[in-house]
């Protein structure tokens, strides 16, 4: 079973930032897409941003272009989300996950267990 464990949650204020780390408990494969989802109460979880391991591609959901970047530490097995521009509406529980394709929200790795994720709570 594959893990990753979340971190750097917390309060801001509208208009701050934060940074989430997600630590992986093996070695990526060039293959493999690595981002961020969410998921509000009572809600689905969504996508918010990933990365393809094997170059560094980044997709992005609409509503956090220009304010968030993902990127990855390929030496420590590490990704990250910078969380700039913070608006109320990306409080949420943010989960690290992994998958084949940019649906890992939908679609993780079969060997892959969700973890409790980080909270990030942002107000106005």
């Amino acid at each position: 079973q594959v893990q990753l464990a979340e971190s750097g949650g917390g309060l801001a204020q509208a208009g701050g930032s934060l940074t989430l780390s997600c630590a992986a408990s093996w070695r990526p494969y060039s293959s493999h897409v690595l981002g961020w989802c969410r998921q509000g109460p009572g809600l689905e979880r969504e996508f918010v941003a990933v990365i393809r391991w094997g170059g560094g591609r980044t997709y992005y959901t609409d509503s956090v272009k220009g304010r968030f970047t993902i990127s990855r530490d390929s030496a420590a097995d590490t990704v990250y989300l910078q969380m700039t521009s913070l608006e109320t509406e990306d409080t949420s529980v943010y989960f690290c996950g992994v998958g084949s394709d940019v649906g890992i929200c939908r679609k993780p790795l079969r060997r892959f267990a969700w973890g409790q994720g980080t909270q990030v709570s942002v107000s106005s």
